[in-house]
C-alpha cells in the first residue's frame, strides 16, 4: 500500500549565521490511508514547524515532502493553492467559521470554492453535518454554537470535500472536557465509516489516546513510534504518559 504522507529528510532552518535555529533535523514518516495518527512532542521539538510545512504555510528548507503522490515542495501559485483546497482538509483550534454564514453555509463554502456542481452542494454538506453530529445547528450561526458545536462543523467543512489528509492542529485546545469527547468520538467514527486519513497535532495525551499511532518528536527528529493495536484506550493513554514523561513534558510547541 502506497502511503497518503510520505515525509524523507525533512529540514527547516529559522534565522541565519551566527542564530540559526534547526527546527526539523532530517525527519522521516510516513502515513497510510485509512490511518489516523497522532504527532506528539514537548516545546520545542518541532511538532508545529512540521505541521505548517505539511499544511504548506511554511516551506521546508530541504527535504521531501509527498501527499497522495503529489511533491508538495515543487508546487507553486495556482497549481498549490488547487491541491490545498482540495486534496487536504484543515482543522484548527480556534474554528476559523466565517461568522456571517449559517453551519450549512460554512460547510458548504469549500464545496463552492472546489467548483463542486451547484446541484450537490447541499446535499454533500448536509451529509457530512451527519456524520459529524451537527445536523441540528446547521442553520446557527457560529455565535449561536457552542464551542464543540462549532468545532465538529469546522471537522464537516474539513472532510466534506474528501481530501487525501486531514490535518488537526490541536483541535480540542479551546473546548472543555465534554466537547473534547464528543468531536474526538466524531473524528474516530469519520475514520472508522469514512476511511479518512486524519494526522493531529497535539499536546494532550487524552486527545492523543483516540489515534492509532502516535508519532513522538524530539528536537525535530523522530524520536519513537506508538502503536495502540490491541491495547484499549485507557491503557494506551498510559503508554503515551509514560513516553511524554521520558520526553520531558508535554507543553504546547513554540515552533
Amino acid at each position: 500500500m502506497e502511503p497518503i504522507l510520505s515525509v524523507k529528510n525533512l529540514q527547516k532552518t529559522y534565522g541565519g549565521k551566527g542564530s540559526r535555529t534547526n527546527a526539523l533535523r532530517g525527519l522521516d514518516l510516513r502515513v497510510f490511508p485509512g490511518e489516523f495518527v497522532g504527532i506528539m512532542g514537548p516545546s520545542g521539538s518541532g511538532k508545529t514547524t512540521f505541521l505548517n510545512c505539511i499544511s504548506t504555510i511554511d516551506s521546508p528548507t530541504s527535504g521531501s515532502i509527498q501527499v497522495d503522490g503529489q511533491e508538495l515542495t515543487k508546487l507553486r501559485g495556482k497549481t498549490l493553492s488547487r491541491f490545498r483546497r482540495e486534496r487536504l482538509g484543515f482543522i484548527f483550534q480556534d474554528c476559523n467559521l466565517l461568522d456571517t454564514l449559517t453551519g450549512l453555509e460554512n460547510i458548504a463554502l469549500a464545496l463552492t470554492i472546489s467548483g463542486t456542481p451547484a446541484h450537490e452542494v447541499e446535499h454533500r454538506a448536509k451529509e457530512a453535518a451527519q456524520l459529524l453530529g451537527v445536523e441540528d445547528v446547521l442553520n446557527k450561526f457560529p455565535y449561536q454554537m457552542s464551542g464543540g458545536q462549532q468545532q465538529r462543523v469546522a471537522a464537516a467543512r474539513a472532510m466534506v470535500t474528501k481530501p487525501a489528509l486531514i490535518l488537526a492542529d490541536e483541535p480540542t485546545g479551546a473546548l472543555d472536557s465534554k466537547s473534547t469527547r464528543m468531536l474526538l468520538e466524531q473524528l474516530e467514527e469519520l475514520n472508522r465509516q469514512e476511511g479518512a486519513t486524519i494526522l493531529v497535532v497535539t499536546h494532550d495525551a487524552f486527545t492523543a489516546s483516540w489515534c492509532q499511532r502516535i508519532l513522538f518528536l524530539r528536537d525535530g527528529e523522530l524520536y519513537r513510534e506508538l502503536h495502540r493495536k490491541g491495547m484499549d484506550r485507557k491503557s494506551f493513554f498510559r503508554e503515551i504518559l509514560t513516553v511524554m514523561s521520558d520526553l520531558g513534558g508535554d507543553d504546547s510547541d513554540v515552533l
